[in-house]
């Protein structure tokens, strides 16, 4: 032990500690040549998709999450699932997409549609971290004079990864949309049900359920009725009960919205707009704010009441 340390020993000591003693759940975000990792400590979260992603050549697709991964690290996201290859893991999309009245493709389908990912940053914020891109909205069906891609539709999306809790992680997703050109609309299937905008792409166990505030919720073949949450658990992996409440921040145009539930072979869907297109300002920012809760053993009413008070009560990232 040293005697009577100098400043500069002790200097030393502090810097010595204060670099090589991580602390224990630290965050990482891994670049890699396809998108960024999210990791807490040496547990994978998700993997945000930056470059376009095919299959056979077909459906490519970027700017979404997949896979996410639950409490016990298994992925409970899907990509090109066999019923739906244009699902893919948590994604946010439009059937209709239009200028003054022409269609510019349907990113849903991923049809005559384009993402060109500006930027990407990543930060850690106290007990989180953040993912922010920047991404404008192309398609081959809408060009420049000189037959360049021009883009139409600005989005900037802010995806932040909370810490996990002995039984719970929330990730939250805000999604800020600006028309670039004038008369710009999006706007769900036709003539139903409408299906658009925030869609997890779930695996689905054998005995899913889907819970609401009023308790269980039965899928219909167009939307059930509006709900700020919906939870869906099962047996996702090694025989453990667990799911995924999905949340709307009551600032979310629309709130509450309608849901398209399906207990097999597709996604979960929070309705908006609908069928009926809505125009995209260009002077400010529509703003959609979901979050995700991952959770252990069954949903419970009055739990997922709390969580929806707490993200109600939180501030936009």
């Amino acid at each position: 032990m040293l005697k009577n340390p100098s400043l500069a020993s002790l200097a030393i000591i502090a810097w010595s500690c204060s670099t090589h003693a991580q602390p224990a759940n630290h965050w990482q975000a891994i670049t890699t040549a396809e998108g960024v990792w999210i990791q807490e400590g040496k547990t994978k979260v998700l993997f945000y998709q930056r470059e376009p992603k095919a299959k056979d050549g077909k459906l490519a697709r970027a700017n979404y999450i997949h896979p996410l991964l639950d409490l016990d690290g298994e992925p409970i996201t899907e990509d090109f699932p066999a019923d739906h290859l244009h699902h893919r893991g948590i994604f946010w999309a439009w059937h209709q997409v239009t200028i003054t009245g022409k269609s510019v493709g349907d990113p849903w389908a991923l049809k005559d549609c384009g993402w060109d990912i500006r930027n990407v940053k990543t930060a850690e914020i106290d007990t989180s971290m953040s993912l922010r891109t920047t991404v404008h909205w192309i398609s081959p069906l809408w060009r420049d004079d000189k037959g360049k891609q021009k883009p139409f539709v600005l989005e900037e999306a802010v995806i932040t990864v909370h810490r996990a809790e002995k039984d719970r992680r929330a990730i939250d997703f805000e999604i800020s949309l600006t028309a670039l050109q004038q008369e710009t609309r999006i706007g769900g299937a036709t003539p139903t049900p409408g299906y658009g905008g925030f869609s997890p792409r779930l695996r689905l166990p054998q005995d899913v359920r889907f819970l609401g505030p009023k308790g269980d919720v039965k899928p219909l073949p167009g939307p059930v009725d509006p709900s700020p949450w919906i939870d869906v658990t099962g047996t996702f992996a090694n025989d453990k009960h667990s799911g995924v409440a999905i949340l709307i921040h009551p600032s979310t145009p629309g709130f509450p919205q309608p849901w398209i539930l399906r207990s097999r072979g597709s996604m979960q869907n929070a309705v908006y707009p609908g069928a009926t297109p809505i125009l995209l300002p260009t002077d400010k920012a529509l703003v959609l704010r979901y979050r995700l809760v991952l959770h252990r053993g069954a949903g419970q009413e009055e739990q997922i009441e709390r969580w929806q008070r707490e993200y109600a009560n939180s501030k936009r990232n």
